[in-house]
């Protein structure tokens, strides 16, 4: 996240003093925050911090949630970090492995971390199993599952990687976390690679450039920087709004753009928002990443869900009943990750007991995810979570005020309540000040319908489900 050397003037050296630098900013975060927010992503949160002060790794459970935590928090730390220490800090997140191996050769280098689990570093090795580009060779367009969810970006993608340098260039795709973005990009390099070997691609994380970019400033090493980025085929970079107030990054970027479209290479990129959504990127770049083909990529509906289920499972050699899979799908909604992780939960428990999979044997192995579910969205959970998102009072969902900017959220907040709970419409329209049951069902059918034609709406529904669901 940060773009200079820091000195360290600042703050005496000292491991304690890192961490009660890393203290005070998860402090400011509570205040900041709304507290099931903070206890959710934040709280659960560790760090290490190098004893220059130069860099802090930032440690999350596992790999959804690192993606949330990079994409909705990981900017607002940066910039903390930076105001605390009154220099750049150099952030990165990394998943929390069972052992760690810690190596520093200097203060001026960055330490790398080994996982035994999957294998991330923190430096710019690649991550096991990883060619030098960075493919991962098991996502193809042959494993991605299609349906109208991804239709458009799947079609794109497909182009771009059979006629790269040509139409849709840059191709940039957006969506809510794990829904198939980084997916669909290394199918593009996958598919370049097979059609023309010699190519040369890269797929890269918008924070390994940053630290590409810090590096080179650091070690004056543009030249070599140059020689990597410029001369590339194919660049595929994922989550750019990691770019944001990173002004001399996004200098390089921008450099590194330019060079690529003259040559006629071709650049693939996503975010989490569309272009014009992204805050705290130059308008420059802004309207360079909207100059090509923008397309989005939706939460699956129930019947692509349901699909994604069955061919995993055959992947893992097994068949799932489609009525397990319809069982899960309907209790599993926000995105392919969590589809996985319920499908490997599954597949275990099964295995393990030797029993057949059905409906009754998956209510058993998902029967925490289940009851979290249930026990922690309820009606006055929702209520207190959209209120929050949208600045406005908890009891104005009660209220019988009608403003657009009181009756929106509180019609978002009953479609929600009858999306995530089992609350009959009678009954919701009781817990939202005493209202007919026709009102929710009004409510209902608009926002659902508004959610299917208005992408900005849909992912907005996506992270209050996110939030919601922890």
């Amino acid at each position: 996240m940060s773009e200079g050397h820091p000195s360290n003037h600042a703050l005496p050296q000292g491991h304690d003093i890192g961490q009660s630098l890393w203290q005070s900013c998860v402090d400011q975060l509570a205040q900041e925050l709304p507290e099931q927010q903070f206890n959710t992503w934040i709280k659960p949160l560790s760090a290490q911090v190098l004893e220059d002060f130069s860099k802090v790794t930032i440690f999350v459970a596992n790999r959804f949630k690192l993606d949330w935590v990079r994409a909705q928090y990981s900017g607002r730390i940066s910039t903390m970090l930076e105001k605390m220490y009154g220099q750049p800090v150099l952030v990165e997140l990394a998943i929390t492995p069972r052992e760690t191996i810690v190596r520093v050769t200097s203060t001026t280098q960055t330490a790398e971390l080994v996982s035994p689990e999957e294998g991330i570093t923190a430096n710019d090795a690649n991550p096991s199993g990883l060619p030098k580009n960075r493919i991962n060779s098991m996502l193809t367009f042959d494993s991605l599952v299609e349906g109208t969810a991804n239709r458009m970006a799947r079609a794109a993608a497909m182009h771009v990687s059979t006629i790269p340098g040509h139409l849709y260039n840059p191709l940039f795709i957006y969506g809510g976390v794990g829904l198939g973005k980084t997916h669909l990009m290394h199918a593009v390099g996958n598919r370049l690679l097979a059609d023309k070997p010699s190519s040369k691609v890269l797929y890269i994380h918008a924070e390994q450039f940053v630290s590409d970019v810090v590096k080179a400033y650091q070690r004056k090493t543009f030249d070599e920087f140059k020689e990597r980025y410029h001369s590339l085929d194919l660049l595929l970079i994922d989550d750019v709004q990691f770019f944001a107030n990173k002004d001399r990054t996004q200098e390089e970027f921008f450099n590194a753009f330019e060079a690529l479209l003259a040559k006629k290479s071709h650049i693939v990129m996503t975010s989490d928002t569309y272009p014009k959504g992204l805050t705290d990127i130059h308008e420059r770049l802004v309207s360079r990443f909207d100059s090509g083909l923008t397309v989005a990529i939706e939460p699956p509906e129930l019947e692509m869900r349901v699909a994604i289920l069955i061919n995993k499972a055959r992947v893992e050699g097994t068949e799932m009943p489609e009525e397990v899979a319809f069982f899960v799908a309907k209790n599993v909604r926000s995105n392919v990750r969590e589809l996985e992780g319920a499908l490997r939960k599954i597949l275990a428990y099964s295995r393990f007991n030797q029993k057949e999979i059905s409906i009754q044997l998956a209510r058993e192995a998902l029967r925490d995810l289940l009851s979290i579910q249930n026990r922690q969205i309820s009606v006055e959970n929702i209520q207190k979570t959209v209120a929050d998102y949208y600045k406005i009072k908890v009891a104005d969902m009660y209220s019988k005020k009608r403003p657009a900017s009181i009756a929106r959220p509180r019609q978002i907040a009953m479609y929600l309540a009858k999306e995530l709970t089992q609350k009959s419409l009678p009954e919701i329209g009781e817990l939202f000040g005493g209202r007919d049951h026709t009102t929710v069902l009004h409510a209902v059918r608009k926002i659902g319908g508004e959610r299917q034609q208005m992408t900005e709406l849909n992912q907005q529904l996506h992270i209050l489900e996110q939030t919601l669901k922890g």
